[in-house]
C-alpha cells in the first residue's frame, strides 16, 4: 500500500488538480499527509472581459482550502494558458526548484496520454524534475485519449462531497461540462465500482518507490 507522507499535486492549470484527484487530496490531508498543490497558469486571458484577472487565483485558493491545503502550501506561478511549451525550460526550473525545496515522496500529475499542450509539459517536465519521486497520473477524461487505471484511491463519501464543493468554488468555470456535480460523481462511481468501493479516483502509475 502506498503511504506517502508528503504529497506535490502539479496542476497546468488551476482547477487540474481539483478536477483530477481533488478527493485524493482531501483524503491525504483528513490523514493528516502534508499535502502541496503548484498551479503553472491563471488563465487570465481566457477569462470573460468582466472579470477580475486574478478571478482564477482566487477561486483556486478557495478551492484548495476545502480540500483541506493550507494557504502556505498552495503555489501559483502566472504562465499563461497554452503558453507552457515555449516556457519549457524555465517551467523545468520551477519543477526542480520544488522537488528542492519540498521534497516530496509522491507526485501527482496530469495523465501521459493528455492531450492538452500544457498538460503534455507539466507531465514531461516533471517525470524528469522528480525522477526518483513515486509518479502518479492524474485523470482528465476530455483531456485523456487512453487512460491505465491501474491503480485506485478509494474515496469516502465527505472526500467526494469535499471534492464537489471544491469545483463549485471554480464559480468563472462553472459553465464546463465537465464541471458538473453529477458528472464528477458518476466517475467516482465508476472508479469504485472497479475496485470495489464506493467511489474512488483512478490514477497511471509511472513510478513506485516504497
Amino acid at each position: 500500500m502506498i503511504q506517502p507522507s508528503r504529497i506535490l499535486v502539479l496542476a497546468p492549470h488551476t482547477d487540474d488538480g481539483e478536477l483530477g484527484c481533488g478527493g485524493t487530496i482531501s483524503r491525504f490531508c483528513t490523514e493528516g499527509r502534508e499535502v502541496w498543490y503548484a498551479a503553472f497558469c491563471l488563465c487570465s486571458a481566457s477569462l470573460p472581459g468582466h472579470l477580475p484577472a486574478d478571478t482564477l487565483a482566487m477561486e483556486c485558493k478557495k478551492a484548495t482550502a476545502i480540500l483541506g491545503i493550507p494557504p502556505d502550501r498552495l503555489i501559483l506561478f502566472n504562465y499563461e494558458v497554452r503558453q507552457l511549451p515555449q516556457y519549457r525550460q524555465q517551467v523545468l526550473e520551477e519543477l526542480l526548484q520544488l522537488n528542492k525545496t519540498i521534497h516530496p515522496d509522491m507526485v501527482l500529475l496530469p495523465a501521459a496520454s493528455d492531450v492538452h499542450q500544457d498538460h503534455q509539459v507539466i507531465h514531461q517536465e516533471g517525470l524528469r524534475a522528480f525522477k526518483n519521486t513515486t509518479f502518479a497520473g492524474y485523470e482528465l477524461p476530455w483531456n485523456n485519449y487512453s487512460f491505465r487505471t491501474n491503480f485506485f484511491m478509494q474515496l469516502s463519501p465527505a472526500d467526494l462531497d469535499r471534492k464537489v464543493s471544491s469545483l463549485k468554488a471554480y464559480q468563472s468555470q462553472s459553465h464546463r461540462n465537465y464541471m458538473q456535480e453529477d458528472f464528477t460523481r458518476s466517475l467516482a462511481k465508476v472508479r469504485g465500482v472497479q475496485c470495489n468501493a464506493q467511489f474512488a479516483e483512478a490514477f497511471e502509475i509511472y513510478k513506485l518507490i516504497s
